[in-house]
């Protein structure tokens, strides 16, 4: 399929921080598509593997991690980009990278961190994968960070929407290389996004009813499952119930993203958008459910929120997880020397550099490593059933 106008164009793509000459050695590739595989190959898209998704440290094999999820998310973002006629590469390395921040027990860590940080800017996993792929991880001669182009940086800050008051990582990054971030973002990063929305909206309801922390019957109390249910059961009238719940999160991932193409393809055209410029400029969000759509999914969101990350097994496994991370912090801060080496000979005297530096040193732990250090630094810990 063509790429239509208002896709972001590799060619005319807003620069790197640091220029590049062009080397042909490394293979007939467009800036996104090299931005996409720097991602891949980074070691903080590797330490995904071992990040918390729903589940933290989950001891089954068959649970989603981060790295698993941002590979769906990919998945689907291509699939949406490809039809609309978008890049479908610079779309693939949002998807990808969206999760890059998180440090190790997802939000649960992220909530610790930000206690602990309170005094020192805060911390917020959107504006840390700006500073790990902008600072963090190096794996270059000539320059800090990964050198993405401006159109990956920008999608990645600012994938939700166009930020009043960003925090002081993404502050840093923005004031290095001005990311417009009261504008609107390229379609391909508010795919990214909603792609994002679509995986663990549907795929969680799977990990869920692995773990046994959720039931079809409770399910079924979502009018947009039910719906979904009954039309699968319909098809497969003979098939066994356990073999069907995988058909079932598909159909809802379809007609989500059914609906996700026909609103935003309806929006571009009441918009009148004919370029990227226009896109940024729209003044509101394009690629979006459409009203009737949007409100199934939040509800669904509701439930889920209640019923599984709400769930008291989960919260008493969140409550471990803070009491690590915020162990390790307050550790490291008291005695320095307990920190990895590489980390201990680059830490800063003063605040609040100092708390960031071990901030970041902990935000890239997978959650195994962090439990690890807990262990060997502050002392025992019970860890809850399952984690």
């Amino acid at each position: 399929m063509s790429r239509a106008a208002y896709a972001a164009d590799p060619l005319a793509h807003g620069g790197r921080l640091h220029p590049e000459p062009g080397d042909a050695s490394r293979g007939p590739r467009d800036a996104f598509q090299r931005d996409r595989d720097r991602i891949i190959h980074s070691i903080s898209f590797r330490r995904l593997r071992h990040k918390t998704q729903v589940f933290m440290a989950p001891d089954g094999d068959h649970f989603r991690v981060r790295l698993t999820h941002s590979l769906e998310v990919a998945q689907i973002g291509r699939a949406v980009a490809r039809t609309l006629g978008l890049n479908e590469d610079l779309t693939e390395g949002l998807c990808l990278a969206h999760d890059i921040g998180h440090p190790p027990f997802g939000h649960a860590g992220e909530d610790a961190l930000e206690a602990a940080m309170a005094g020192q800017g805060g911390f917020d996993h959107n504006g840390q994968t700006l500073r790990t792929l902008t600072w963090l991880d190096s794996p270059y001669p000539c320059w800090r960070g990964l050198n993405l182009t401006w159109d990956m940086l920008e999608g990645l800050a600012k994938h939700n929407g166009p930020i009043a008051s960003p925090g002081w990582a993404l502050a840093a990054a923005d004031a290095a290389h001005a990311l417009r971030l009261a504008e609107w973002p390229s379609l391909e990063a508010q795919i990214a996004a909603i792609a994002d929305d679509i995986a663990y909206d549907n795929h969680d309801i799977d990990d869920g009813l692995r773990a046994g922390l959720l039931t079809l019957d409770q399910l079924l109390a979502v009018p947009f499952v039910a719906a979904g249910w009954d039309a699968v059961r319909k098809r497969f009238p003979e098939v066994p119930v356990a073999r069907l719940v995988g058909e079932l999160t598909r159909s809802q991932i379809g007609a989500m993203v059914n609906d996700l193409i026909a609103e935003t393809t309806a929006r571009i055209a009441d918009a009148r958008v004919e370029t990227v410029a226009d896109v940024r400029t729209a003044g509101r969000c394009l690629a979006h459910f459409s009203p009737e759509m949007a409100e199934q999914e939040r509800t669904l969101k509701r439930f889920m929120y209640a019923n599984l990350y709400h769930h008291p097994r989960q919260l008493e496994a969140a409550a471990t997880a803070q009491q690590v991370v915020a162990g390790l912090f307050a550790a490291y801060h008291a005695d320095p020397a307990t920190m990895h080496d590489g980390w201990r000979a680059t830490l800063p005297e003063g605040e609040p550099e100092r708390s960031r530096h071990i901030a970041d040193y902990i935000a890239g732990m997978t959650d195994r490593y962090a439990v690890r250090r807990y262990r060997e630094v502050v002392g025992p810990i019970d860890l809850p059933e399952g984690f």
